[in-house]
């Protein structure tokens, strides 16, 4: 009989954490537990979701508690890194949310980790991992019904919330800067989609062109990426319009040599009503996809990883190597 998993969190600054705890939950994980720095307190969605999880005081009574498996980080983005590092070395396995790291620095102390304790080092690329109708695009894609993927087009709109934002999310040593946060999501579609290991960044942007007063916020982003198999294009923002009924109109284009699948994951403004909309066109047919059971698999494997030593949710080179080309974007758009 299979034991239950035990996870715990370092850090909920991020809402992000919902899903990456939820979703685990609903895997058959048990929450036993979180800390975050500082005195920030659990949102009311936070405690409606989780009432009977309780607070550790200090994080140490989670890093060497031996009954837990999994420590979910969804602390500020420059502090995630080190919070996973203590992770690994205590022997537990982590779950980041995005973006996992913020420097090449923190990314090279990730791997030698990584390596040396042999543990797993896994980031929610929830675009991916939590959409469902993404979940049924890379089943057409394994079955070959577009054909041999030679593009990606990502476009991730975020709505702003200007006023409720904490004051780190306009720093961007905190963040990272938009393409290694945002763009992340982008960079792992194209990686996976396309089947690539590495790509060459052809040419990135960060931009601040509507809110001067926060200068330290990056609210355009652009990325142009490239190998011998396939393209990719990548756009990120902070623009969302208000009237939109959601925070953004995700969507991903997926272009193969017979046919193509878009995915607007998050609304479709034509036909407001519900999410996961799945449109696919080939030489014989174009119909739109009910994805509605087409569930998230990422998690389950993720928890049969950790309790088998397996590497069925993500390979781990992948993993890095997303990170690895959102910080370099990153920098290159800052180069100018």
């Amino acid at each position: 009989m299979t034991r239950t998993l035990k996870i715990a969190a370092l850090g909920i600054e991020h809402f992000h954490i919902f899903g990456m705890a939820g979703n685990m939950i609903e895997a058959g994980a048990e929450f036993v537990g979180w800390w975050n720095d500082g005195d920030a307190k659990p949102t009311e969605k936070f405690l409606k979701l989780f009432p009977d999880v309780p607070r550790r005081m200090d994080r140490d009574e989670i890093l060497n508690d031996p009954e837990i498996d999994l420590i979910l980080v969804a602390d500020i983005p420059a502090r995630r890194a080190a919070l996973a590092v203590e992770a690994m070395e205590a022997g537990k396995d982590v779950m980041a949310d995005k973006p996992g790291c913020t420097t090449l620095e923190q990314l090279d102390a990730l791997r030698e980790t990584q390596a040396r304790t042999g543990r797993v080092w896994s980031v929610d690329f929830s675009e991916r991992f939590e959409v469902p109708c993404v979940t049924r695009a890379s089943e057409l894609v394994a079955e070959g019904v577009i054909g041999r993927v030679v593009q990606t087009a990502g476009f991730g709109p975020h709505r702003l919330n200007k006023p409720t934002r904490p004051d780190w999310f306009f720093d961007r040593q905190a963040y990272g800067g938009v393409l290694t946060d945002i763009a992340s999501h982008q960079i792992d579609q194209f990686l996976f989609f396309t089947g690539s290991t590495d790509a060459e960044i052809a040419t990135s942007c960060a931009r601040n062109y509507a809110n001067p007063d926060t200068p330290g916020l990056q609210d355009f982003g652009e990325i142009v990426l490239r190998n011998e198999r396939a393209h990719g294009y990548i756009r990120v923002d902070w623009y969302t319009p208000d009237a939109l009924p959601n925070w953004g109109d995700g969507r991903l284009t997926i272009l193969g040599t017979e046919g193509y699948i878009e995915l607007r994951k998050y609304v479709d403004i034509a036909n407001p009503a519900g999410t996961d909309h799945l449109f696919l066109v080939t030489g014989d047919r174009y119909e739109k996809i009910d994805c509605s059971d087409a569930g998230l698999p990422y998690f389950g494997r993720l928890k049969h990883d950790v309790l088998n030593r397996t590497e069925t949710a993500m390979p781990q080179s992948h993993c890095f190597k997303v990170m690895e080309l959102g910080i370099k974007a990153q920098m290159l758009a800052e180069e100018g």
